[in-house]
């Protein structure tokens, strides 16, 4: 009873973490359309920008977790930051109906995301 109870506790964790990576998300790209808006914004410097936010919320997702968890800190924060991939993957395809991403840049932002995740769970 007692390990179902820390089974739960730990998934719990995670979708908090992963709600709250999702809000950073949130908050960042609104940010940087509000200055594609009032600025004449390169692709480069958008492209540059999308990818700061994945890694800074599964970053802080990461260390979420890891600070909540305790144990296995850097597992749990690479599990944060493969779920943090699929869910945003999962909402691309929804909204386009299309592959989101070229395989080659798909894998780039899926180890950008993982490493990221990883890396707030070792730092927490």
């Amino acid at each position: 009873m007692d390990k179902a109870i820390r089974q739960n506790t730990k998934m719990f964790a995670l979708l908090k973490g992963l709600l709250f990576s999702y809000i950073i998300t949130a908050l960042i790209l609104l940010l940087l359309s509000f200055l594609m808006l009032k600025l004449d914004l390169s692709s480069t410097v958008i492209s540059g920008g999308i990818n700061f936010a994945y890694i800074v919320s599964a970053f802080i997702g990461g260390f979420f977790v890891g600070k909540k968890i305790e144990q296995r800190k850097f597992l749990w924060g690479l599990i944060m930051g493969v779920f943090y991939f699929v869910v945003l993957m999962l909402i691309s395809l929804m909204m386009n109906r299309v592959s989101p991403l070229p395989m080659g840049s798909l894998l780039t932002v899926f180890i950008i995301c993982d490493l990221s995740g990883m890396l707030g769970g070792m730092v927490s």
